[in-house]
């Protein structure tokens, strides 16, 4: 039996004994089995990163899994920084309501009271409140059609990005929609420095990181030196490259920080005294407004053993980077994943830690399919890629995500292998018809072709599920054909 397998078995077996016990399952069984699980995440290029568990605000596992620094094969470490792309906007959404409870900022305020600057017909309509809940009905720069291809690289001062990026009309009536946006938090940013008079990450330092004791914690420019900083990677068609670079004045307040597991521990024990905020101003950062959304955090609820379990969290994405911290406050649980190999499972590796914590059974990943089929499509072309494809969905054991699926089918468009990357668009539709992200990379695939006539059709497709998708009405303009929303 080789390692992989006794991992999976080992896995399997405390599941049970979790399950059929849970009484007497102590805190070293959970952490056997939440390391054996993050284990066969690791072997099976699903996780590669730093985790850290607490049960009732004990740690009980912080440990890293894989590289740091896969050119010089450093290991991750519970100390090692990570860049946490949106888990940046709860640290910014903090400091917000630190300003309102001084009385220098008013939630009910318009943003032009604070940014004189901006244009006036948009900035008097739309509040504070409204920025830190997503529903300002600013479009997210993240949103513009080529945006990272082309203007990611670029240092920016915030005030001249905001007038060039996130000053567009807007989509919707201020409060009327939720809309996840990362223009908001970036114009917090900058309210945060005009209010204030110094840089955003001055202010975090002073009024966050320095009071706690979050010493490994900070805004991850690219020229400095920050001791044990985990490079970014994705995984490419013939394994992990290193990720695009970004300059990182573009996340800004909505996504540029680093930490660690240890110090997002410390975060999440302050979050529960009154350290940083009044009682009555944390409860504001809590409330779930439109969508469970509050200020920087998404709150909701999950049945576990029976019960239903509150949770506060947040993910993060940004170039070779992948998080979550995920807070059971009835419990005082916390999970955090902070992973450096780009977009991974961190929701569903949550889900299986926390089953592990209440008691409840483990179900081990599925294989990661990516690979083979990539192999299979490159060397055997669509009949031979088709076949490993129908072999691995009715095996079941197999990743056939929707997300694997769509990753995959641009590596082979990115190889010019134009027949088999439509072939695994049109599987990824037949899989989840209901996507309006796999129609549109099926009409990409084809226009890619050249059939103009499937690329058109499949685009509206794509908008009659989605018609907040610019970029798809942009590529329909391009092929000649307006298109109108319907009523």
């Amino acid at each position: 039996m080789n390692q992989l397998s006794k991992r999976i078995l080992c896995l399997i077996v405390i599941g049970l004994a979790l399950l059929a016990a849970p009484a007497w399952a102590n805190e070293t069984d959970k952490a056997q089995a939440i390391d054996q699980l993050m284990k066969v995440y690791h072997d099976y290029g699903l996780f590669n990163g730093s985790v850290l568990v607490a049960e009732k605000g004990k740690v009980i596992l912080k440990k890293g899994y894989g590289l740091a620094n896969m050119e010089w094969n450093i290991p991750n470490t519970a100390d090692t920084r990570f860049r946490l792309g949106s888990i940046t906007k709860q640290f910014t959404s903090m400091v917000i309501m630190q300003l309102v409870e001084l009385g220098r900022i008013r939630l009910d305020a318009p943003m032009s009271t604070y940014l004189p600057d901006y244009r006036k017909d948009t900035g008097n309509k739309v509040t504070i409140h409204q920025l830190l809940n997503h529903t300002s009905g600013i479009p997210s720069y993240t949103g513009i059609p080529g945006f990272f291809a082309n203007d990611s690289r670029d240092p920016y001062t915030a005030d001249d990005f905001i007038r060039k990026y996130c000053s567009k009309d807007l989509e919707f009536a201020p409060g009327s929609k939720f809309k996840y946006n990362n223009s908001g938090y970036f114009i917090l940013g900058a309210v945060i420095e005009h209010v204030t008079g110094k840089p955003y990450a001055t202010v975090l330092r002073e009024n966050i990181f320095e009071p706690l004791g979050m010493k490994a914690s900070g805004y991850d420019l690219h020229r400095p030196l920050i001791h044990k900083r985990a490079g970014g990677y994705e995984m490419g068609p013939d394994g992990y490259v290193n990720a695009p670079y970004l300059d990182m004045t573009i996340p800004y307040a909505a996504g540029s920080l680093y930490s660690t597991v240890e110090d997002l521990y410390t975060w999440d024990r302050a979050l529960y005294t009154d350290k940083l905020l009044s009682p009555k101003m944390k409860a504001k950062l809590f409330t779930p407004y439109m969508k469970g959304y509050g200020y920087g955090w998404g709150m909701g609820t999950r049945k576990i053993g029976g019960r239903e379990v509150h949770t506060i969290g947040h993910g993060g994405g940004i170039n070779g980077f992948n998080t979550l911290i995920t807070r059971y406050v009835d419990d005082q649980h916390l999970v955090v994943l902070l992973n450096n190999t780009g977009g991974t499972k961190l929701g569903e590796m949550t889900a299986q830690i926390a089953n592990v914590l209440y008691g409840e059974p483990v179900i081990p990943p599925k294989k990661p399919a990516a690979r083979l089929l990539m192999k299979a499509y490159t060397d055997e072309g669509v009949t031979g890629g088709d076949a490993l494809f129908a072999k691995l969905k009715t095996d079941g054991g197999y990743d056939l995500s929707e997300t694997m699926l769509n990753g995959l089918g641009y590596a082979l468009l990115g190889r010019n292998k134009v027949a088999e990357a439509i072939s695994i668009f049109t599987k990824n539709t037949e899989l989840y018809p209901d996507s309006a992200n796999t129609w549109d990379s099926l009409a990409e695939g084809y226009l890619k072709k050249g059939d103009k006539e499937k690329a058109i059709r499949y685009y509206k497709k794509t908008l009659e599920i989605n018609a907040n998708n610019p970029g798809a009405v942009e590529h329909l303009k391009k092929l000649g054909v307006t298109w109108e929303k319907k009523p």
